[in-house]
């Protein structure tokens, strides 16, 4: 079955770096679409950055667009999201999730197969 393996998170000052990883088995991995969403508390989980893995133009989403970059490794079935300018505001649970690519991988609504969370933390 499908299994997604986040790691790389933890706890940052404002304008630090983090690069989280994203580790897929138990399907073809570049024929899906993926992406990381992320959840802070008393907010509605958001789709951040989502790509087709066999190649095309990621999304992202306004709040981090020229922030965040997706990169992958399709040797080792893993998507990474660099994220450099941390800001408070980008505090909450990171998931890496992934579907089929039968429709759109913009289609932040579709997404299916989700892994376990991961927490990111800013400080000011």
């Amino acid at each position: 079955q499908v299994q997604l393996v986040e790691s790389g998170g933890g706890s940052v000052q404002a304008g630090g770096s983090l690069t989280l990883s994203c580790v897929g088995s138990g399907y073809a991995f570049t024929s899906f679409c993926m992406g990381w969403f992320r959840e802070a508390p008393g907010k509605a989980r958001e789709g951040i950055a989502t790509v087709y893995t066999l190649g095309g133009r990621p999304y992202y989403a306004d709040s981090v667009k020229g922030r965040f970059t997706l990169s992958q490794d399709n040797s080792k079935s893993t998507l990474f999201l660099q994220m450099n300018n941390l800001q408070p505001e980008d505090t909450a649970t990171y998931y890496c999730a992934a579907k089929k690519s039968g429709t759109s991988c913009y289609d932040l609504d579709s997404y299916v197969y989700w892994g376990q969370g991961i927490q990111v933390a800013v400080s000011p």
